[in-house]
């Protein structure tokens, strides 16, 4: 971000799995009005444009012959022959096949070929293929049209713009958001975490909100999307005289959210259908199935007086509602056994995620989490978290007691899934269970006016506060960093060499910040392709810079995607050893770079967490 050029709109975008919302705020308004919410123009139907707050995160490819040009006509022209929100998920339920969704799941999924057209995943050959990159681009692009069409004045690119990102996405996939934001010429930006985006919404609704909140409070931050779920702890401290907010701690990237809830319906609803005669299912189908699940899903939990929603199965050939399709009920009964029971069941602190041995070969896919009890997640995340230096004793059960874990004090709830009453009832029902179990004062729950809407204008509030020298809520990287390192020895046969890790960034280093690690000597190959191995934990937070790990739990360190390259070797012989020093620094929008710094020379290579496509 240039901090130095002040533009008119601060614009905020919560760049969701399912949902985008992108609001504004007028930086030179003195109205009390000086919020908005961009109404986003979208196909409902051939030819028929309507207004939402929200654009569902949905791409469908029609065919050659789909539609006439006319039918695809926005405000601003067509989107590249390419269907964006509303009637792209519409369409999606009759030819899944055409139909991308979840690109920001595959845009952090370190398995997945960001670059590589590949969605939608299961798509024939004559259909066009998208890379996740360019397909969060799609999105922004879109956006970006909007903006452009409604604030003519005020070009896109020229605004200072805060998008939202999980508090757990790792440094690549901060870079490759970054990235998307550039390639539309954006330069005036940064990336907010979407539990602090939330936060920043209900401060921005509660003036008063230093008489809800006091120093020693812990507040528990629950946003559980369409796509992932993720946790924050946030701590309530004083510093000089003023209440501070810090966040102490994110939970792991965890792909568990409505979509798998949608996906579970439409497998019960696939085995009531087959029950009933019907041939068995396609994979295509069962696609489509997911997709009506999903409106049915969401219908039920907004409507108490509905007891059953149609859902329809398209068949090949056949339009949507044509007599071929075949239609099905998903009941009240069906949804509460299978979301209720199956997502959030009542369980003690101490239940945490079940891990199974999978098959050795698995179809190409979402690392989806293996274990969906949402309440265990949680409580593995609150008992992981008891070690941090920020937790106070009397914010934790007794040590060494079985039902060991942080003790919020409040919660805050965001996400679309969380809408539904019953589902966050459940949680506030569970947490309470272990917090009277552990002896202590039940939670308080701070109200949240618009689940759907509130990152984004926390964006755009964080945008205006960051100006006006407002509270902010502290925090710095959401993990700590390590490089991988081999151990010098002799080759043996069969023996890898021993792999120590360096923590190169630890938890909280405040962007625009930067390390060196002087008194550690590497030896850096140059010339060849050379791999390297990060790690990042959520859990160690008290690893500084240098410190090695010898040896570590499968628990505390994720490996993050290798990366190989080749370094220059100009002054030097190809696979020559170079003695080097490494230096880290994290960028104003947090993403994470490596330098190495030759000891003999003036040469340095920046040699991780860029994952820029080559030219």
């Amino acid at each position: 971000m240039n901090a130095s050029e002040k533009s008119r709109y601060v614009i905020g975008i919560d760049l969701g799995t399912t949902h985008c919302v992108m609001a504004w705020v007028d930086t030179l308004s003195d109205a009390d009005e000086n919020f908005g919410i961009v109404d986003i123009p979208q196909l409902v139907s051939g030819g028929v444009v309507n207004h939402f707050p929200q654009l569902p995160s949905f791409i469908y490819m029609p065919g050659s012959v789909e539609f006439e040009d006319s039918e695809l006509a926005l405000p601003w022209g067509n989107s590249s022959g390419r269907i964006v929100g509303d009637f792209a998920r519409k369409l999606g339920i009759k030819t899944p096949t055409r139909l991308i969704a979840s690109a920001k799941s595959w845009l952090c999924h370190g398995g997945s070929e960001r670059y590589q057209p590949i969605l939608p995943l299961s798509a024939p050959d004559d259909v066009e293929k998208l890379s996740p990159v360019t397909a969060i681009q799609q999105y922004l692009q879109y956006l970006q049209s909007v903006w452009n069409d409604a604030f003519s004045e005020y070009d896109f690119v020229s605004q200072e713009v805060v998008v939202t990102i999980p508090a757990s996405f790792d440094p690549l996939a901060r870079e490759l958001t970054a990235q998307a934001l550039e390639a539309l010429g954006v330069e005036n930006f940064s990336l907010l975490e979407e539990p602090q985006a939330a936060l920043y919404s209900w401060l921005l609704e509660h003036e008063q909100w230093r008489e809800q909140l006091k120093v020693g409070d812990v507040l528990l931050v629950v946003d559980i999307g369409g796509g992932t779920s993720d946790f924050s702890l946030i701590n309530v401290q004083e510093r000089e005289g003023q209440l501070e907010l810090e966040r102490i701690a994110v939970g792991n990237h965890i792909l568990l959210g409505g979509d798998n809830m949608d996906l579970a319906l439409a497998y019960s609803m696939k085995q009531q259908i087959e029950q009933e005669g019907h041939e068995p299912l396609q994979a295509w189908q069962i696609q489509g199935l997911t997709q009506s699940c999903r409106e049915a899903k969401e219908a039920l939990l907004s409507d108490d007086s509905l007891q059953s929603v149609p859902v329809v199965v398209a068949s090949r050939g056949s339009k949507l509602f044509a007599k071929k399709a075949v239609r099905a009920e998903l009941t009240r009964s069906l949804l509460e056994q299978v979301v209720l029971q199956g997502f959030f069941p009542k369980t003690s602190i101490t239940e945490h995620p079940v891990t199974v041995k999978r098959g050795a070969l698995v179809q190409k896919g979402l690392p989806y989490a293996q274990d969906a009890a949402i309440t265990k997640h949680l409580a593995a995340f609150l008992s992981q978290q008891i070690t941090s230096q920020q937790i106070t004793s009397q914010q934790t059960s007794q040590p060494g007691s079985d039902h060991n874990f942080v003790q919020p004090t409040k919660v805050l709830f965001n996400g679309g899934v969380l809408k539904a009453p019953q589902l966050a009832h459940r949680l506030i029902e569970t947490f309470n269970d272990w917090l009277t179990y552990a002896g202590a004062e039940p939670l308080e729950v701070l109200d949240n006016a618009d689940l759907d809407l509130a990152v984004a204008k926390g964006a755009a509030y964080f945008g205006q506060i960051r100006r006006e020298e407002g509270v902010r809520i502290r925090g710095g990287i959401a993990s700590t960093f390590y490089i991988g390192v081999e151990s010098a020895m002799p080759a043996v046969p069969g023996l890898a060499p021993p792999l120590q890790a360096v923590c190169i960034a630890p938890f909280g280093m405040e962007e625009g910040s930067a390390v060196e690690l002087e008194d550690a000597e590497f030896n850096l190959v140059v010339g060849e392709p050379v791999q390297f191995r990060f790690f990042g934990s959520t859990v160690r937070k008290e690893d500084a810079v240098g410190n090695v790990l010898e040896s570590w739990q499968v628990a505390e360190l994720t490996e993050l995607p290798e990366i190989e390259v080749v370094l220059s070797e100009e002054g030097y012989q190809a696979g020559e050893q170079v003695p080097v020093t490494l230096a880290a620094k994290v960028t104003e929008v947090g993403t994470l770079e490596l330098e190495a710094l030759s000891r003999a020379g003036t040469e340095n290579w920046k040699v991780a967490l860029d994952v820029r496509q080559p030219a």
